[in-house]
């Protein structure tokens, strides 16, 4: 049995602030939890959990994941930009070309996201956030996929892509050339163990399988920071 995907866990300066805009722009549901922070739930299943933790530190560079959302007409992309753009969004510049299809929007604490035209086959039937698009190398690919059991949907020209059994949101690694996460991942993977799984012998499985360590202690909501083989931090909850 492996670890489930808690949530996409994300720094942030105001953390209900930001959870509200994406609360709202998703048309989720927001909760704020003790231990785990702020909370946009999935709407239904498969959908990804999103956390919002707090931290003090600006963010400096551009972050290593960001979500792809999808749009059904050239119609229902604009509404989706206005609609971010209207909750406090606001339109960047990252290289794109001109004539991409996508529009790259940051949201209110400068995290990026696209909004995806009409007609993309590679998220076709992936659900409104359709993918998580990663900075990685395809050996990442394989790590993320052997520690969620998620299968390989794409592997090719050493970019890689999983997606849950279930369907719904794709997870996908780039390849080289990579990019510098400032000093530290202000957007991370957050897992949980499976129900019945021993939270120690899950610790041992991830590092068998080419995770480390990041210090020895849990950090204040009970929770294991490890690193993936990229060396892109995310953590492994203890059970309640």
């Amino acid at each position: 049995m492996t670890s489930h995907l808690f949530a996409i866990s994300y720094d942030a300066a105001q953390p209900v602030r930001l959870g509200r805009f994406w609360s709202e722009f998703l048309g989720r549901s927001m909760v704020e939890d003790p231990r785990d922070g702020v909370l946009v739930l999935p709407g239904a299943d498969p959908e990804i959990r999103v956390r919002f933790v707090p931290f003090d530190k600006p963010k400096v560079v551009q972050n290593r994941m960001h979500f792809d959302l999808t749009s059904s007409s050239l119609g229902d992309q604009q509404q989706k930009v206005a609609r971010a753009l209207e909750l406090g969004a606001r339109h960047i510049d990252i290289g794109q070309d001109p004539d991409d299809d996508h529009v790259v929007l940051a949201d209110p604490e400068g995290n990026e996201f696209d909004v995806i035209g009409p007609g993309n086959n590679f998220l076709a039937g992936c659900g409104p956030v359709g993918a998580l698009a990663c900075d990685g190398s395809q050996a990442v690919g394989y790590f993320w996929s052997a520690a969620l059991g998620w299968p390989l949907v794409w592997d090719q020209d050493e970019e890689t892509a999983i997606q849950s059994p279930l369907g719904g949101t794709k997870i996908s690694w780039g390849g080289p050339p990579y990019m510098s996460n400032g000093g530290r991942d202000r957007v991370r993977f957050d897992l949980a163990p499976a129900v019945g799984v021993d939270w120690q012998v899950e610790v041992d499985r991830l590092l068998s399988l080419g995770a480390t360590r990041i210090g020895a202690d849990l950090d204040e909501t009970g929770r294991l920071v490890l690193a993936d083989p990229d060396g892109q931090e995310f953590s492994l909850r203890t059970p309640r």
